[in-house]
């Protein structure tokens, strides 16, 4: 049974706020598939639970700060829209279900994965630097110096909105 809609519009809201697509429908996850020859693409399984609020949801915003940014960026919600993630998992053969998740896709096939045992008990400015780390490689030139830049910038501005007890520990 899915969550109550009001538990997770907030949820839901802190990723399409600044930007990611959400999916609603099996038929959504599949146009996106579709569409995604000579592409890449960030899949975020977005969750309830605490490691998605406190680590995954913050790191993909951080990760924005990175110069190397995914072609497009969509999320379906493990627990709320279950036709959407269960075809999004369709679509990731091979790879064992997991919330939350992030998996940078070229062409539709995954290059980079971050499942829960990923994303849980690690930092989200740790979790953002994966991701640019992922981003440099497969959606901008591939150059290690502006790898090192973007991992140093998307540190910085990890901490910027926290208070200070917690900026030491970024």
């Amino acid at each position: 049974m899915p969550y109550p809609e009001p538990l997770v519009a907030p949820m839901r809201a802190e990723l399409t706020n600044f930007g990611v697509e959400e999916l609603r429908t099996a038929d959504e996850v599949d146009q996106v598939f579709a569409d995604a020859n000579g592409k890449t693409m960030l899949l975020i399984v977005n969750s309830v639970c605490g490691c998605a609020a406190a680590n995954a949801r913050p790191a993909v915003r951080m990760a924005l700060q990175s110069a190397a940014q995914p072609d497009r960026m969509v999320t379906v919600f493990a627990g709320q829209d279950l036709e959407a993630t269960f075809r999004a998992r369709q679509h990731l053969a091979g790879i064992p279900p997991s919330s939350p998740f992030m998996a940078l896709l070229q062409d539709g096939d995954p290059v980079f994965v971050l499942e829960r045992r990923h994303i849980e008990g690690r930092s989200a400015s740790a979790i953002a630097t994966d991701l640019v780390g992922a981003y440099q490689k497969y959606c901008g030139s591939g150059d290690g110096a502006s790898l090192q830049a973007d991992q140093a910038e998307t540190n910085q501005d990890a901490s910027k909105d926290l208070p200070s007890t917690f900026r030491s520990i970024l």
